[in-house]
């Protein structure tokens, strides 16, 4: 993971909870409902992206490192962060309800990129229990570590894989191309797997 951080940062894994040992995130988003500062809508837009949790070296400054965001919407390029490619999105959610009340959740996720990176996921799991939280984090930028956004955000959590619990039924994940196969070379281990079936957020910049 190193040589995706900047100069002078460090992975910060950590060593307990259902992000035990992670230390490359993937998260994919359908962000539903968008709105700029001023509350204006926006057009929805579904996004992939990877961060590491990292930290200055010698320093608890720290949080989530992103690198590499892949972006449905033109528009949202390169984006804040400057990191951001266009990679049209094919999607798609099935949610099964069966007589026993025992929900069953499909997800079909693709993001191609122009500079030929390919992000693939299909999933199949059992929803479980939501437990809903609230978090303030921050997210750094590779490109430009010295800027940051702070994220206060309320969301309901559903731990679908951790070291305690697995309700994967199936899974499977591709990632190649010029950004990711060095990333995902076959020797990679997916170790967590979790739902938010609903989040919203306000973000904020530091105070100058």
């Amino acid at each position: 993971m190193q040589k995706f951080l900047p100069d002078g940062w460090q992975p910060d894994v950590v060593t307990a909870g259902p992000a035990k040992d992670v230390n490359l995130r993937v998260t994919f988003i359908d962000w539903i409902v968008n709105q700029d500062a001023a509350g204006k809508a926006l057009e929805p837009v579904r996004i992939a992206h990877l961060s590491i949790p990292a930290k200055m070296k010698g320093s608890q400054t720290g949080g989530t490192m992103l690198f590499r965001i892949y972006s449905s919407s033109a528009g949202g390029v390169p984006g804040p962060y400057g990191v951001s490619v266009h990679a049209p999105a094919n999607m798609e959610r099935k949610v099964r309800i069966d007589p026993a009340g025992i929900g069953t959740v499909e997800e079909s996720w693709e993001f191609k990129s122009q500079d030929g990176d390919s992000i693939q996921l299909q999933i199949q799991y059992a929803r479980g229990a939501s437990t809903p939280d609230k978090a303030e984090t921050k997210f750094y930028s590779a490109a430009k570590p010295e800027f940051y956004c702070i994220y206060r955000s309320e969301q309901s959590t559903d731990v679908v894989r951790s070291p305690a619990a697995d309700r994967v039924q199936k899974v499977l994940f591709k990632a190649f191309g010029p950004t990711l196969s060095p990333l995902f070379d076959g020797s990679e281990q997916l170790i967590g797997v979790t739902s938010d079936p609903w989040y919203t957020r306000q973000t904020f910049l530091p105070a100058s």
